[in-house]
Formats: structure tokens, C-alpha cells, sequence
């Protein structure tokens, strides 16, 4: 896996220079496992590689894919199968847009004709997934990211469920089939190189379910926690759109939630669920496409002006507008009505964050209105990096230009600490960290913090 994973992302850095392969899932009909899984394929990622790259898994399994027909759309569609007598879920409906079935469903949900109903045994145990992923030789970065993803799984049915996460027994969702489809979805975006993903605000599908728990609500408990902090729009229809491992793998892998952003689009593939009802076809499609050394997008702009508010409290207004997500928030003097001093706050955020910002403006500040408008944005493309330095790992951005050209500077909050431990001036651990970063010397990573660290990337202003 590390072989493959090197030289393509080599591969594209050669032939791009200072562009960068970007991917986009655009899932206007939805999410699942295997829908994302089969859009890779259908992109171009070799079957062999991907099953090559799966086999330190040491699991039983054959992946089978075929050409199928949603609607007008011709797509991959990708079935796992595993051998008689092995543990397994017996039906595809936690990484199918399938009828429901839930993550710690007891019984089979109906098996899509042309699939084996197998004995379904009990699953496996959040544990044994941990362990079995732990010790499989996958490449480290592949290791690391399918353990987030079903961490996050585990954490979201412990919530739904009241019990600790170690209790969590995945009579589905911890089957070979999303093993695979978790562990492979990462895997194929590591060989393909890619290294920034975005994906649409997800559609959510509507009604009720019956499962062993009981009936339950359209979106289902774990996938509406696993969907917190994510863009969603209703789907308007009775049929669930975005399975608890499509929501956990997005969640695991996605940089940012937008619409399609400024690439050069390279390849489009089309990955397929179940047929169903309805008027779009039941698919996923994947954008894949090189980024240069300027992107765009569209952000909110919310204004306000104030003269009666203790200058104090602004240092606090700032904290719970950034808490919200905002991207970045500016005071400015003014001189107002009847000749009074006063300032105006300037917030820019995500377009999807304008109403919660609101909200903490009304809250935290004396005004009684907001102005609301929309611009778009040009931006250079930006990365963050944790350099090591002799005060520690401090984080650095990196900004690449369109001709190939960087800048970096150097995370204030991290260098301040480090510069009160060491007492060394502040000016003296920035320098040493941004010329760090000149020079690529990257620190130990970190181990993934879920979905705090990627909240912080999508506030980066």
C-alpha cells in the first residue's frame, strides 16, 4: 500500500507542480459505504490494487463488481461476499441505501435479490475491530483513518444506546462487508493520491423504520449524532439516504462541506446503491481534479455596528464568534450618529454558520440588527503542518501561490506557549518554526482528533 500510495501521489505532484489533486463527492441522492467505494473504482482505482491493499486485513472476502443502471445513469456498483459459514451481516442495509437496518440490529433486514443470506452469528465487538485493525501490516496513514472512522461509529451508538463506547457491539455495522468498505474507501483515496475532499451538504431521507430496537425515526439515531456539525438538506423521501457508515466515512475523510469548488476536473466516477424510488437516480458521484494555486469559494458576511458596548466584553464577543465558526472576525472604530464613538464587528463565515453567528451577536452584543450578505472569495490554497522545533511541534500554514511559491507562518497561540516554557522571545520561535517549515521538517503526527481537528480547518479564515 505505501508503495502504490507514494508513487502516486509523486505521480501528481511531478506532473502538477504547485496543483494538488483534489476530489469532490457530490451526493445529491445520498451516502453509503459501498457507494462511495464503487465511485473510486469507477474512477479509475485498479481492483486489484484495492484488494491487494485489503489483504493484510486477513479477513475471508471477495469483492464483486458490476455495471449497473440507476435511472439514466450507467454506475459501479460493488458487493462484498464472504464464504459460507463465516461471521458476517447478512444483508447490505447499514451501507446501503437499503431499508433500514440499524448497527445493533439482531435480526436480517431482507437480503437485495441476487445476495446470499448468511447466518448472522454476533457480529463483532467494537474491540475486536479495534484490534483486528491495529495489528492488520495496512499502511499507517490507512490504519490510523479506518480507526477513526469506526471509533466514531462506536462513539455515536454508545450515545444513542447510553452505554460506554467498549460496550458498543456491532451486530452490522462490524461485519466484513464494512470493514471493507470503511478500510477500502480509505485505502483507495491514499492509492489515488488525492489530498484535499469535499463533498455537498448531504440529503436526509424521511419516515420511520423497523428494527430490533423498536420503530425508529428516519435519519437513524447514530447517523443523525455521526451528522453533527454537517450540512444536511431534506431529500424528501421515505427512504434512508445516508447510512450510519456512509455518515461515519464522510465525516472520517472530508476536509470540507461545499459545492463543487474551482479544480480542473481529471476523471468523474459514478458509484451505485440500490434501486429505489424516486425522481433522481440513487448514486454518488466522485469529481476528481487538480487544484492550483488559487481556489474559490462563497462565504457569509454579517456586519453589525454598536456604541454602547463595554470594550471589555469584546475580547469574549470574538471567543464565542469563533466557537461558532466563525472564520474570522474584525472590530473597526467608527464615529457614529450624535457624534458618538462606536465600532463596527465584521464576521465572515460559512454561509451554512450565518444563523448561529447571529444568534451570538444578538446574545453577546447590544445590537438589535445584523446585516446579512454573500460574496465569493478568492483564496490561495493553504495547508497546516506541525514542524519540529526545539520548544516542540508547533503548528505552521502554509500558503502555495499559483506559481509554485510558499509561505508559511507560524500558528500564534502555539509559539506563545513555547516561548513562555523556553523563555525564549516570541520573535525568535517564529522565525525557527517558519524556517522549519522552509526546510519540511514535519513532527510526529498526532493521533486524529475526530472531528474537533477537522472543525478547526474549516474555520481557518
Amino acid at each position: 500500500m505505501s508503495r502504490r500510495s507514494s508513487t502516486g501521489s509523486d505521480r501528481v505532484a511531478s506532473a502538477a507542480g504547485a496543483e494538488r489533486r483534489v476530489l469532490h463527492f457530490d451526493a445529491f441522492s445520498g451516502v453509503a459505504g459501498n457507494m462511495l467505494l464503487g465511485a473510486l473504482l469507477d474512477l479509475g482505482l485498479p481492483q486489484r490494487a484495492l484488494e491487494a491493499d485489503l489483504a493484510p486485513l486477513g479477513l475471508a472476502f471477495e469483492i464483486a463488481v458490476r455495471r449497473v443502471r440507476r435511472g439514466p445513469l450507467a454506475a459501479r456498483y460493488v458487493d462484498v461476499r464472504v464464504p459460507r459459514g463465516r461471521r458476517v451481516r447478512p444483508a447490505r442495509a447499514s451501507t446501503r441505501a437499503q431499508p433500514h437496518g440499524h448497527a445493533h440490529a439482531h435480526t436480517a433486514a431482507a437480503a437485495p435479490t441476487g445476495l446470499r443470506r448468511e447466518p448472522h452469528a454476533h457480529g463483532r465487538r467494537w474491540v475486536e475491530i479495534r484490534r483486528l485493525l491495529a495489528r492488520a501490516e495496512l499502511a499507517p496513514r490507512v490504519r490510523e483513518r479506518a480507526l477513526a472512522i469506526f471509533q466514531s461509529l462506536a462513539e455515536a451508538e454508545a450515545r444513542v444506546h447510553g452505554i460506554p463506547v467498549d460496550a458498543v457491539h456491532f451486530h452490522e455495522v462490524g461485519a466484513v462487508d464494512a470493514i471493507v468498505d470503511i478500510t477500502g474507501v480509505v485505502a483507495g483515496l491514499e492509492w489515488m493520491g488525492v489530498e484535499r475532499i469535499s463533498c455537498s451538504p448531504l440529503p436526509l431521507g424521511q419516515g420511520a423504520v423497523d428494527t430490533d430496537h423498536g420503530r425508529l425515526p428516519l435519519p437513524a439515531p447514530a447517523t443523525l449524532e455521526l451528522l453533527r456539525g454537517i450540512p444536511v438538506v431534506p431529500a424528501h423521501l421515505e427512504w434512508e439516504t445516508v447510512t450510519p457508515t456512509g455518515a461515519a466515512i464522510v465525516r472520517g475523510v472530508v476536509d470540507e462541506f461545499r459545492s463543487l469548488p474551482a479544480m480542473t476536473v481529471e476523471a468523474i466516477g459514478v458509484g451505485a446503491g440500490n434501486e429505489r424510488p424516486g425522481e433522481l437516480p440513487n448514486v454518488l458521484r466522485a469529481v476528481l481534479g487538480r487544484s492550483g494555486g488559487l481556489g474559490a469559494d462563497r462565504v457569509a458576511l454579517l456586519e453589525t455596528h454598536v456604541d454602547d458596548l463595554n470594550p471589555e466584553h469584546f475580547e469574549y464577543l470574538m471567543e464565542r464568534l469563533f466557537e461558532a465558526g466563525a472564520l474570522d472576525v474584525a472590530l473597526q472604530h467608527l464615529q457614529m450618529k450624535k457624534n458618538r464613538p462606536g465600532f463596527a464587528v465584521r464576521v465572515i463565515a460559512r454561509p451554512s454558520e450565518r444563523e448561529a453567528l447571529a444568534r451570538v451577536l444578538f446574545a453577546e452584543s447590544t445590537t438589535l440588527g445584523v446585516r446579512l450578505s454573500e460574496a465569493d472569495r478568492l483564496l490561495l490554497v493553504r495547508e497546516e503542518r506541525r514542524v519540529a522545533t526545539p520548544f516542540g511541534p508547533i503548528r505552521v500554514k502554509i500558503a502555495r501561490d499559483a506559481a509554485g511559491g510558499t509561505t508559511p507562518s507560524a500558528e500564534y497561540d502555539d509559539c506563545a506557549r513555547a516561548a513562555r516554557r523556553s523563555g525564549v522571545p516570541l520573535r525568535e520561535v517564529v522565525r525557527i518554526a517558519e524556517e522549519a517549515a522552509r526546510s519540511g521538517e514535519s513532527a510526529p503526527p498526532r493521533p486524529r482528533a475526530g472531528r474537533s481537528a477537522r472543525a478547526r480547518r474549516r474555520r481557518q479564515p
